[in-house]
């Protein structure tokens, strides 16, 4: 492999208003080389790639393409200069077919001529070929699976030849077939001497193929490396999982006698043609406290909106007994299934006692004083805030109120998408005592959707695991930390010799991963 950088980066830094989204990142990437770009969600993963792609303009700092500095050139000049894109989301032209997108690719950036030579006919046919398109080449993209979607965006880049490739979330709505064929075509940038740049939510997979690993988390590196020495590093793994595990021992009794509240088989959810889950199942049993664990991406926000009515499924979901199919949200809610939702969906310019009132409008004015009482134990802060606007409280404020609000609706299950994102330490550890009382002291049932580990299983009777839309674990919280601690952030053992992932020297370790 040519040690001398394709794409050199130094000093990259990007404010959008206050925000510092990029702050002095930098890194090489040669001729035959991928780095995987990693970090939780707000991380500055995509603003590093459109700063290199010049969709953004860099506040300061260098990006040399084959040694000349493009910094703040416009997108046409860095594409005509070998870079090329694989976006996420695929906006092609519905009128043309798959083969003459990736025609339009392979002809020149000129006016001057319109129409493509038969060489350039039959090129496009051998790039749909490679990419696995050939059946559906004359096919137009309303018609394609969305696996073919980004095939063809695939095949767009690889017409345009380039020597730097930027890949952003390959993985995100493909099911576990479609990522490893879309994996073999990244490897295939590789093997033909490009310089790739691949971003993705999924660690286990990008670190299956990146050779090295840059780690970011809130504008700003923190590690790099090997898979293995970034997935080691005590910082990613604070970022990512929240610190060392402190599990606490439910008491009280146990709810495993108790009858199941809340039953989901084989839910399965389409967002046009990504597959956001795939044939999931789990149950929740009464009183218990479950948490789903997964990363950004995995499907937890799309398995609680199916619950909540709010998204079409395919499958069956039952509470207290009663299938939900064709239920709209507002009775789901009524009938005790209550979400509060990772974007809180407070009203800013009412007050915090307002939003609680809302809250429990139903009830009567009694036990609505009652329950606001209650709830003013519960969160302290809230009731010194009453008449404070929401928008003008804190982020922690304002999650605690979302919190508040879902429960002044008296539910008997409480679905939390993510209430841990982008709180500090010290109003993490408020939410953790808070959830503590709400279990020592009601009978409500709790579902939790998180990525933080460290907040997600210390009260959690039940842990599922969610990854690429699918469960692949379940078990007691003291059973993650011994078999998925590890499993949660690690790659799977590649079958890639250029990639440098964990690999698992006991046969046990070994035939686990496999399982997963």
């Amino acid at each position: 492999m040519n040690d001398t950088p394709l794409l050199s980066v130094r000093g990259l830094v990007k404010r959008f208003g206050g925000l510092v989204a990029v702050k002095d990142i930098g890194f090489d990437i040669a001729p035959g080389e991928i780095l995987g770009l990693i970090g939780p969600n707000g991380s500055g993963k995509s603003t590093v790639m459109k700063l290199i792609m010049g969709i953004e303009r860099p506040n300061a700092g260098s990006i040399k393409i084959d040694g000349v500095d493009m910094a703040g050139w416009a997108p046409h000049r860095i594409a005509r200069a070998g870079v090329g894109i694989v976006f996420q989301h695929s906006r092609p032209l519905h009128r043309q077919t798959v083969l003459e997108h990736i025609k339009l690719a392979l002809l020149p950036d000129s006016l001057v001529k319109l129409a493509a030579d038969q060489h350039v006919h039959q090129r496009a046919r051998e790039i749909a070929a490679r990419v696995g398109l050939s059946n559906v080449m004359n096919r137009h993209p309303a018609t394609l699976p969305f696996a073919d979607l980004r095939r063809m965006e695939m095949a767009k880049a690889i017409a345009r030849d380039p020597k730097i490739v930027l890949v952003d979330e390959p993985f995100a709505g493909l099911t576990v077939a479609e990522s490893e064929a879309f994996s073999e075509l990244i490897r295939g940038f590789r093997a033909e001497g490009c310089a790739v740049l691949l971003v993705d939510h999924n660690v286990k997979s990008l670190a299956a193929l990146a050779d090295r690993v840059l780690a970011m988390y809130l504008g700003e590196h923190i590690a790099e490396g090997t898979a293995e020495e970034v997935m080691q590093n005590e910082t990613v793994r604070r970022v990512y999982l929240g610190g060392k595990l402190e599990l606490r021992e439910r008491t009280g009794g146990s709810a495993n006698a108790k009858p199941d509240i809340l039953d989901v088989s084989d839910v399965r959810v389409l967002y046009d043609k990504a597959c956001a889950l795939d044939g999931v199942s789990l149950h929740v049993r009464e009183g218990e406290f479950v948490s789903v664990v997964g990363l950004n991406g995995a499907g937890k926000t799309t398995l609680f909106n199916a619950l909540s009515g709010l998204v079409p499924y395919k499958g069956t979901i039952r509470f207290e007994g009663r299938d939900l199919r064709g239920t709209s949200g507002a009775a789901i809610a009524r009938a005790g299934l209550v979400q509060c939702p990772e974007t809180r969906e407070l009203f800013g310019d009412m007050s915090v006692r307002e939003n609680l009132e809302l809250g429990g409008y139903h009830l009567p004015d009694k036990l609505r004083a009652k329950q606001l009482a209650w709830l003013f134990d519960l969160f302290p802060v809230l009731d010194s805030r009453q008449s404070q606007t929401a928008r003008t409280l804190s982020g922690g404020e304002q999650q605690m109120l979302a919190i508040a609000r879902a429960l002044m609706t008296q539910p008997k299950l409480l679905i939390l998408d993510e209430p841990t994102l982008g709180l500090a330490p010290i109003i993490l550890e408020q939410l953790s005592k808070a959830l503590e009382s709400l279990q020592k002291s009601t009978p409500i049932t709790v579902l939790l959707g998180e990525q933080n580990v460290r907040f997600a299983l210390p009260h959690a009777d039940r842990v599922y695991v969610l990854e690429h839309a699918r469960i692949i674990w379940e078990g007691s919280a003291a059973r993650f930390e011994v078999e998925m601690g590890r499993g949660f952030l690690e790659a799977v053992p590649p079958d890639n010799p250029h990639a440098t992932a964990h690999s698992a020297k006991n046969p046990e370790d070994r035939q686990r991963h496999a399982s997963l």
